[in-house]
């Protein structure tokens, strides 16, 4: 005789298999295993060095990623926004903690999702693996980019390449093309070079129009002559 505890499982997992697993979902609500933080701007949300035991989903807000060397030297190497996750090389066994430290950039809403939940979704819910491996394959083709860029592009393009980035200009329904206020000492940092530099291209660009400055910084599509000019 099956237990009333049994049937009930079997129902609810019944259920669950009827309506079917949507990942915007999942993405979006609290559950056992899955839990809404909110950072303030320049508040920690994890650290090098830190036990990897979590991936973390940006609902809003804008996040930055830096690295500490052996010499105490700092610096940016990505900074993500909203529908990215953060923290997913913790889903590798052989990453046991933090390769780098995450830091808000603005006020964020987080969702904190505990290893063992996020293991157990990927192998139990295709649409989340297929969306997950997605978004891993465009971050390492992306990262790959940055490679290229930092090795064969001029300093200039390679600043325009990373405020297009940010303001996602040119992807679709992605676009937004005003984003928060972002110092000359992060971009250089993304970049790979002086502050000078930065601020010597940030006012050419500024003079042609291919950003401005209202509330925040407004990057134009134009933006990508820079970028395509050889």
């Amino acid at each position: 005789m099956i237990s009333p505890r049994r049937l009930l499982v079997r129902k609810n997992r019944t259920r669950k298999q009827l309506q079917g697993f949507d990942p915007k979902v999942f993405l979006s609500t609290v559950a056992v295993g899955r839990i809404l933080l909110h950072y303030r701007s320049k508040q920690a949300i994890f650290s090098q060095g830190d036990s990897a035991d979590a991936v973390f989903f940006i609902q809003e807000g804008r996040v930055k990623l830096s690295v500490l060397s052996k010499q105490g030297k700092e610096a940016t190497i990505a900074l993500l926004g909203k529908d990215n996750f953060l923290g997913e090389g913790c889903i590798a066994s052989d990453q046991p903690l933090r390769l780098a430290t995450a830091t808000a950039v603005t006020d964020c809403s987080i969702l904190k999702i505990e290893k063992a939940k996020m293991l157990r979704t990927l192998h139990e819910e295709n649409a989340f693996s297929d969306m997950f491996v997605g978004y891993v394959v465009e971050r390492h083709n992306r990262t790959q980019a940055d490679l290229v860029d930092q090795l064969f592009n001029s300093s200039e393009k390679r600043l325009a390449r990373a405020l297009l980035m940010l303001s996602r200009v040119g992807k679709r329904d992605k676009s937004e093309t005003v984003i928060p206020r972002v110092s000359q000492g992060t971009l250089a940092e993304m970049v790979g070079t002086t502050r000078s530099r930065v601020n010597f291209f940030m006012n050419k660009f500024r003079k042609l129009g291919f950003i401005d400055y209202n509330g925040g910084l407004e990057v134009n599509s134009s933006l990508l002559s820079v970028v395509l000019h050889d």
